[in-house]
């Protein structure tokens, strides 16, 4: 069946509108419900990005609910975090490279495995590569300060980075 004219300009035009709206969509990250961050300091001429999205509690359980415990997580939400540094550093101790590296992490109740793994561009941990990790550490996990209803991520002077969601705070140092 032929369309007229009309139809088919009224069908190229109702195309288009679905095509930018939904490009429009994508692109806007701050409409979503766990919007975008990025904290990024400098350490004795170290410069530490960390670019992540910030789910809320919402009154729902975060710690062995929403995010279980002993199971990787993409330390936020959407996107992968992804965690990057200008020089050479040392994680809790251990070396890390100088590049760009997706952040993961395997919560627990009493120890939490902060993970570098080489793929940072992936969305969420659904592609998740054990083999591509290049870099584990383990972390304890505190009571924060104050509760947070946003997934928070610092970067103090001295080089300490801090998860930060709910009641739970967890540090680890970057050198």
């Amino acid at each position: 069946m032929i369309l007229n004219q009309n139809k088919q300009l009224t069908l190229l035009l109702g195309i288009f509108f679905c095509i930018t709206y939904t490009s429009i969509a994508q692109t806007d990250k701050s409409k979503r419900p766990s919007p975008p961050a990025q904290v990024s300091d400098t350490i004795k001429n170290t410069v530490i990005t960390i670019d992540y999205s910030q789910p809320s509690v919402r009154e729902r359980k975060i710690w062995d609910g929403l995010v279980p415990y002993g199971k990787v997580w993409r330390t936020g939400a959407n996107e992968a975090s992804w965690f990057e540094v200008s020089e050479d550093v040392k994680i809790n101790g251990k070396e890390l490279k100088a590049g760009k590296y997706g952040l993961f992490t395997i919560p627990g109740d009493n120890k939490w495995v902060i993970i570098f793994n080489e793929v940072w561009n992936q969305w969420g941990a659904y592609d998740y590569d054990k083999n591509k990790d290049v870099l584990r550490v383990k972390a304890t996990p505190e009571e924060s300060e104050s509760f947070n209803e946003q997934f928070t991520i610092t970067i103090s002077d001295d080089g300490t980075v801090k998860l930060e969601w709910e009641n739970v705070s967890v540090p680890f140092t970057v050198e």
